[in-house]
Protein backbone atom coordinates (compact mmCIF):
# COMPACT_ATOMS: atom_id res chain seq x y z
CA UNK A 1 0.00 0.00 0.00
CA UNK A 2 1.41 3.31 -1.01
CA UNK A 3 1.98 6.37 1.26
CA UNK A 4 -0.57 8.43 -0.29
CA UNK A 5 -3.31 5.42 0.30
CA UNK A 6 -2.71 4.97 3.91
CA UNK A 7 -2.74 8.66 4.67
CA UNK A 8 -6.27 8.77 2.93
CA UNK A 9 -7.49 5.65 4.85
CA UNK A 10 -6.26 7.46 8.13
CA UNK A 11 -8.16 10.06 7.24
CA UNK A 12 -11.50 8.01 6.78
CA UNK A 13 -10.69 6.10 10.41
CA UNK A 14 -10.18 9.86 12.30
CA UNK A 15 -13.64 10.82 14.15
CA UNK A 16 -12.85 14.45 14.67
CA UNK A 17 -13.67 16.73 12.21
CA UNK A 18 -14.65 14.98 9.69
CA UNK A 19 -18.67 15.75 8.40
CA UNK A 20 -20.82 13.00 6.03
CA UNK A 21 -20.34 14.95 3.05
CA UNK A 22 -16.28 15.23 3.49
CA UNK A 23 -16.03 11.84 4.52
CA UNK A 24 -17.79 10.51 1.48
CA UNK A 25 -15.59 12.09 -0.98
CA UNK A 26 -12.68 11.12 0.59
CA UNK A 27 -14.42 7.38 0.54
CA UNK A 28 -15.24 7.80 -3.24
CA UNK A 29 -11.52 8.90 -3.96
CA UNK A 30 -9.86 6.02 -1.77
CA UNK A 31 -12.12 3.61 -4.07
CA UNK A 32 -11.62 5.07 -7.06
CA UNK A 33 -7.61 4.90 -6.09
CA UNK A 34 -7.97 1.04 -5.06
CA UNK A 35 -9.64 0.31 -8.61
CA UNK A 36 -6.79 2.25 -10.68
CA UNK A 37 -4.89 0.10 -8.73
CA UNK A 38 -6.11 -3.01 -9.18
CA UNK A 39 -6.25 -2.66 -13.11
CA UNK A 40 -2.33 -1.85 -13.01
CA UNK A 41 0.03 -5.08 -13.09
CA UNK A 42 2.13 -3.49 -10.12
CA UNK A 43 1.49 -2.20 -6.84
CA UNK A 44 2.10 1.03 -7.40
CA UNK A 45 -0.16 3.72 -9.33
CA UNK A 46 0.82 5.33 -12.83
CA UNK A 47 2.91 8.14 -12.83
CA UNK A 48 1.25 11.36 -13.76
CA UNK A 49 2.98 14.09 -15.87
CA UNK A 50 2.19 17.67 -15.80
CA UNK A 51 0.81 19.40 -19.01
CA UNK A 52 3.59 20.75 -21.08
CA UNK A 53 0.83 24.36 -21.80
CA UNK A 54 -0.21 25.92 -18.71
CA UNK A 55 -2.42 28.23 -20.62
CA UNK A 56 -1.11 31.51 -18.61
CA UNK A 57 0.45 32.89 -20.87
CA UNK A 58 -2.28 33.37 -23.37
CA UNK A 59 -2.93 36.32 -22.62
CA UNK A 60 0.37 37.92 -23.78
CA UNK A 61 2.08 38.28 -20.63
CA UNK A 62 4.12 35.54 -18.51
CA UNK A 63 6.76 35.79 -15.37
CA UNK A 64 10.32 36.23 -14.90
CA UNK A 65 11.80 34.04 -12.15
CA UNK A 66 11.30 36.67 -9.30
CA UNK A 67 7.59 35.96 -10.40
CA UNK A 68 7.36 39.56 -12.11
CA UNK A 69 4.53 39.27 -14.84
CA UNK A 70 5.53 41.59 -17.93
CA UNK A 71 4.45 41.55 -21.43
CA UNK A 72 5.78 38.72 -23.96
CA UNK A 73 7.45 41.44 -25.89
CA UNK A 74 9.23 42.91 -22.68
CA UNK A 75 13.13 43.51 -22.82
CA UNK A 76 13.58 40.22 -20.64
CA UNK A 77 11.65 38.15 -22.65
CA UNK A 78 13.28 39.46 -26.19
CA UNK A 79 17.12 38.51 -24.44
CA UNK A 80 15.63 35.54 -23.31
CA UNK A 81 14.44 34.20 -26.63
CA UNK A 82 17.68 35.36 -29.16
CA UNK A 83 19.87 33.35 -25.99
CA UNK A 84 17.24 29.94 -26.21
CA UNK A 85 17.59 30.71 -30.18
CA UNK A 86 20.98 30.68 -29.96
CA UNK A 87 21.71 27.26 -27.67
CA UNK A 88 18.98 26.01 -29.60
CA UNK A 89 21.30 26.55 -33.27
CA UNK A 90 24.68 25.37 -31.57
CA UNK A 91 22.36 21.86 -31.06
CA UNK A 92 22.50 21.79 -34.62
CA UNK A 93 26.18 22.62 -35.13
CA UNK A 94 26.88 20.20 -32.63
CA UNK A 95 25.40 17.85 -34.92
CA UNK A 96 27.21 18.88 -38.19
CA UNK A 97 30.71 18.77 -36.45
CA UNK A 98 29.44 15.54 -34.72
CA UNK A 99 29.17 14.15 -38.37
CA UNK A 100 32.68 15.04 -39.22
CA UNK A 101 34.40 13.93 -36.05
CA UNK A 102 35.12 17.71 -34.75
CA UNK A 103 36.88 17.89 -31.83
CA UNK A 104 35.12 21.22 -30.49
CA UNK A 105 31.49 19.41 -29.85
CA UNK A 106 32.16 19.05 -26.44
CA UNK A 107 33.03 22.94 -25.95
CA UNK A 108 29.37 23.88 -27.62
CA UNK A 109 27.43 21.70 -25.32
CA UNK A 110 28.87 23.08 -22.53
CA UNK A 111 28.45 26.18 -23.98
CA UNK A 112 24.84 25.26 -24.25
CA UNK A 113 24.62 24.52 -21.03
CA UNK A 114 26.16 27.72 -19.54
CA UNK A 115 23.87 29.42 -21.76
CA UNK A 116 20.91 28.31 -19.21
CA UNK A 117 22.73 30.18 -16.98
CA UNK A 118 22.79 32.95 -18.62
CA UNK A 119 19.26 32.95 -18.88
CA UNK A 120 18.62 32.36 -15.58
CA UNK A 121 19.87 35.68 -14.86
CA UNK A 122 18.11 37.33 -17.54
CA UNK A 123 14.87 35.83 -15.84
CA UNK A 124 16.13 37.42 -12.67
CA UNK A 125 15.76 40.94 -12.92
CA UNK A 126 17.53 43.09 -10.03
CA UNK A 127 14.28 45.25 -9.93
CA UNK A 128 11.85 42.18 -8.45
CA UNK A 129 14.82 39.73 -7.16
CA UNK A 130 14.93 38.63 -4.01
CA UNK A 131 18.44 37.66 -2.41
CA UNK A 132 17.64 34.06 -2.63
CA UNK A 133 16.59 34.34 -6.02
CA UNK A 134 19.89 36.50 -6.55
CA UNK A 135 22.04 32.69 -5.21
CA UNK A 136 20.26 30.74 -7.27
CA UNK A 137 20.79 32.57 -10.66
CA UNK A 138 24.48 33.67 -9.92
CA UNK A 139 27.07 33.83 -12.89
CA UNK A 140 30.55 32.52 -12.55
CA UNK A 141 32.31 35.07 -14.06
CA UNK A 142 35.44 32.55 -14.95
CA UNK A 143 33.46 31.42 -18.15
CA UNK A 144 34.55 34.70 -19.59
CA UNK A 145 38.48 33.43 -19.30
CA UNK A 146 37.35 30.20 -20.08
CA UNK A 147 35.98 31.35 -23.77
CA UNK A 148 39.63 33.50 -24.03
CA UNK A 149 41.09 30.28 -23.63
CA UNK A 150 39.76 28.17 -26.48
CA UNK A 151 39.82 31.33 -28.99
CA UNK A 152 43.53 31.47 -28.32
CA UNK A 153 44.02 27.69 -28.64
CA UNK A 154 41.99 26.71 -31.63
CA UNK A 155 43.63 30.35 -33.61
CA UNK A 156 46.93 28.75 -33.45
CA UNK A 157 45.66 26.04 -36.39
CA UNK A 158 44.40 28.85 -38.29
CA UNK A 159 46.15 30.98 -40.36
CA UNK A 160 46.16 34.42 -39.88
CA UNK A 161 43.37 36.90 -41.06
CA UNK A 162 43.74 39.60 -43.19
CA UNK A 163 40.86 39.99 -45.24
CA UNK A 164 37.04 39.58 -44.76
CA UNK A 165 35.42 36.22 -45.24
CA UNK A 166 32.17 35.07 -46.57
CA UNK A 167 30.39 32.51 -44.65
CA UNK A 168 30.46 29.49 -45.56
CA UNK A 169 33.06 26.47 -46.04
CA UNK A 170 30.82 23.80 -45.31
CA UNK A 171 27.38 22.62 -43.40
CA UNK A 172 29.53 22.50 -40.11
CA UNK A 173 31.34 25.93 -40.44
CA UNK A 174 28.03 27.74 -42.75
CA UNK A 175 25.92 26.89 -38.82
CA UNK A 176 28.66 28.19 -36.77
CA UNK A 177 28.85 31.79 -38.86
CA UNK A 178 24.80 31.88 -38.63
CA UNK A 179 25.14 31.25 -34.97
CA UNK A 180 27.94 33.46 -34.61
CA UNK A 181 24.99 36.08 -35.80
CA UNK A 182 22.63 35.10 -33.67
CA UNK A 183 24.76 35.53 -31.25
CA UNK A 184 25.20 39.04 -32.12
CA UNK A 185 21.48 39.48 -32.08
CA UNK A 186 21.26 38.14 -28.35
CA UNK A 187 24.19 39.97 -27.05
CA UNK A 188 22.22 43.27 -28.77
CA UNK A 189 19.11 41.90 -26.90
CA UNK A 190 20.92 41.89 -23.36
CA UNK A 191 22.72 45.12 -23.85
CA UNK A 192 19.34 47.56 -22.73
CA UNK A 193 19.43 45.40 -20.01
CA UNK A 194 22.81 45.86 -18.47
CA UNK A 195 22.41 49.27 -19.32
CA UNK A 196 19.00 49.63 -16.96
CA UNK A 197 21.15 48.13 -14.28
CA UNK A 198 18.47 44.80 -14.59
CA UNK A 199 21.01 41.96 -14.78
CA UNK A 200 24.54 40.70 -13.99
CA UNK A 201 27.10 42.37 -17.01
CA UNK A 202 29.32 39.51 -17.09
CA UNK A 203 26.63 38.09 -19.08
CA UNK A 204 27.07 40.82 -21.77
CA UNK A 205 30.85 39.40 -21.85
CA UNK A 206 30.06 36.34 -22.29
CA UNK A 207 27.80 36.39 -25.28
CA UNK A 208 30.65 39.41 -26.35
CA UNK A 209 33.18 36.51 -26.44
CA UNK A 210 31.19 33.98 -27.67
CA UNK A 211 30.41 35.44 -30.81
CA UNK A 212 34.30 35.80 -31.29
CA UNK A 213 35.15 31.87 -30.54
CA UNK A 214 32.07 30.99 -33.05
CA UNK A 215 34.04 33.06 -35.71
CA UNK A 216 36.79 31.35 -34.61
CA UNK A 217 35.57 27.53 -34.51
CA UNK A 218 33.35 28.46 -38.40
CA UNK A 219 37.23 28.93 -39.09
CA UNK A 220 38.46 26.20 -38.01
CA UNK A 221 35.49 23.97 -39.42
CA UNK A 222 35.89 24.42 -42.64
CA UNK A 223 39.77 24.26 -42.25
CA UNK A 224 39.12 20.57 -40.64
CA UNK A 225 36.54 19.63 -43.45
CA UNK A 226 39.30 20.95 -46.26
CA UNK A 227 37.07 23.42 -47.33
CA UNK A 228 38.50 26.86 -48.96
CA UNK A 229 38.08 29.99 -47.27
CA UNK A 230 35.87 32.25 -49.42
CA UNK A 231 37.37 35.91 -49.20
CA UNK A 232 35.27 38.97 -49.77
CA UNK A 233 36.31 41.06 -53.17
CA UNK A 234 34.37 44.11 -54.12
CA UNK A 235 32.20 43.39 -56.98
CA UNK A 236 33.04 45.25 -59.94
CA UNK A 237 30.63 47.27 -61.76
CA UNK A 238 28.62 45.83 -63.89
Amino acid sequence: MSRLLTIMVNRLNQKSRWDVIARGYLKTTVFSYCSTLSKNSGSTPPKVFPKIYTKTGDSGMTSTFTGERRAKDDNIFQALGAVDELASLLGLSREFGLDNSHPYTDHLQRIQCILQDVNACIATPFSSAREAHLVKTEFDSSHVGELEEWIDSYSTHLPPLENFILPGGGKASSSLHVARTVCRRAERAVVPLVREQEINPETLKYLNRLSDLLFTLARFAAKLDKRQETVYLRPGKK
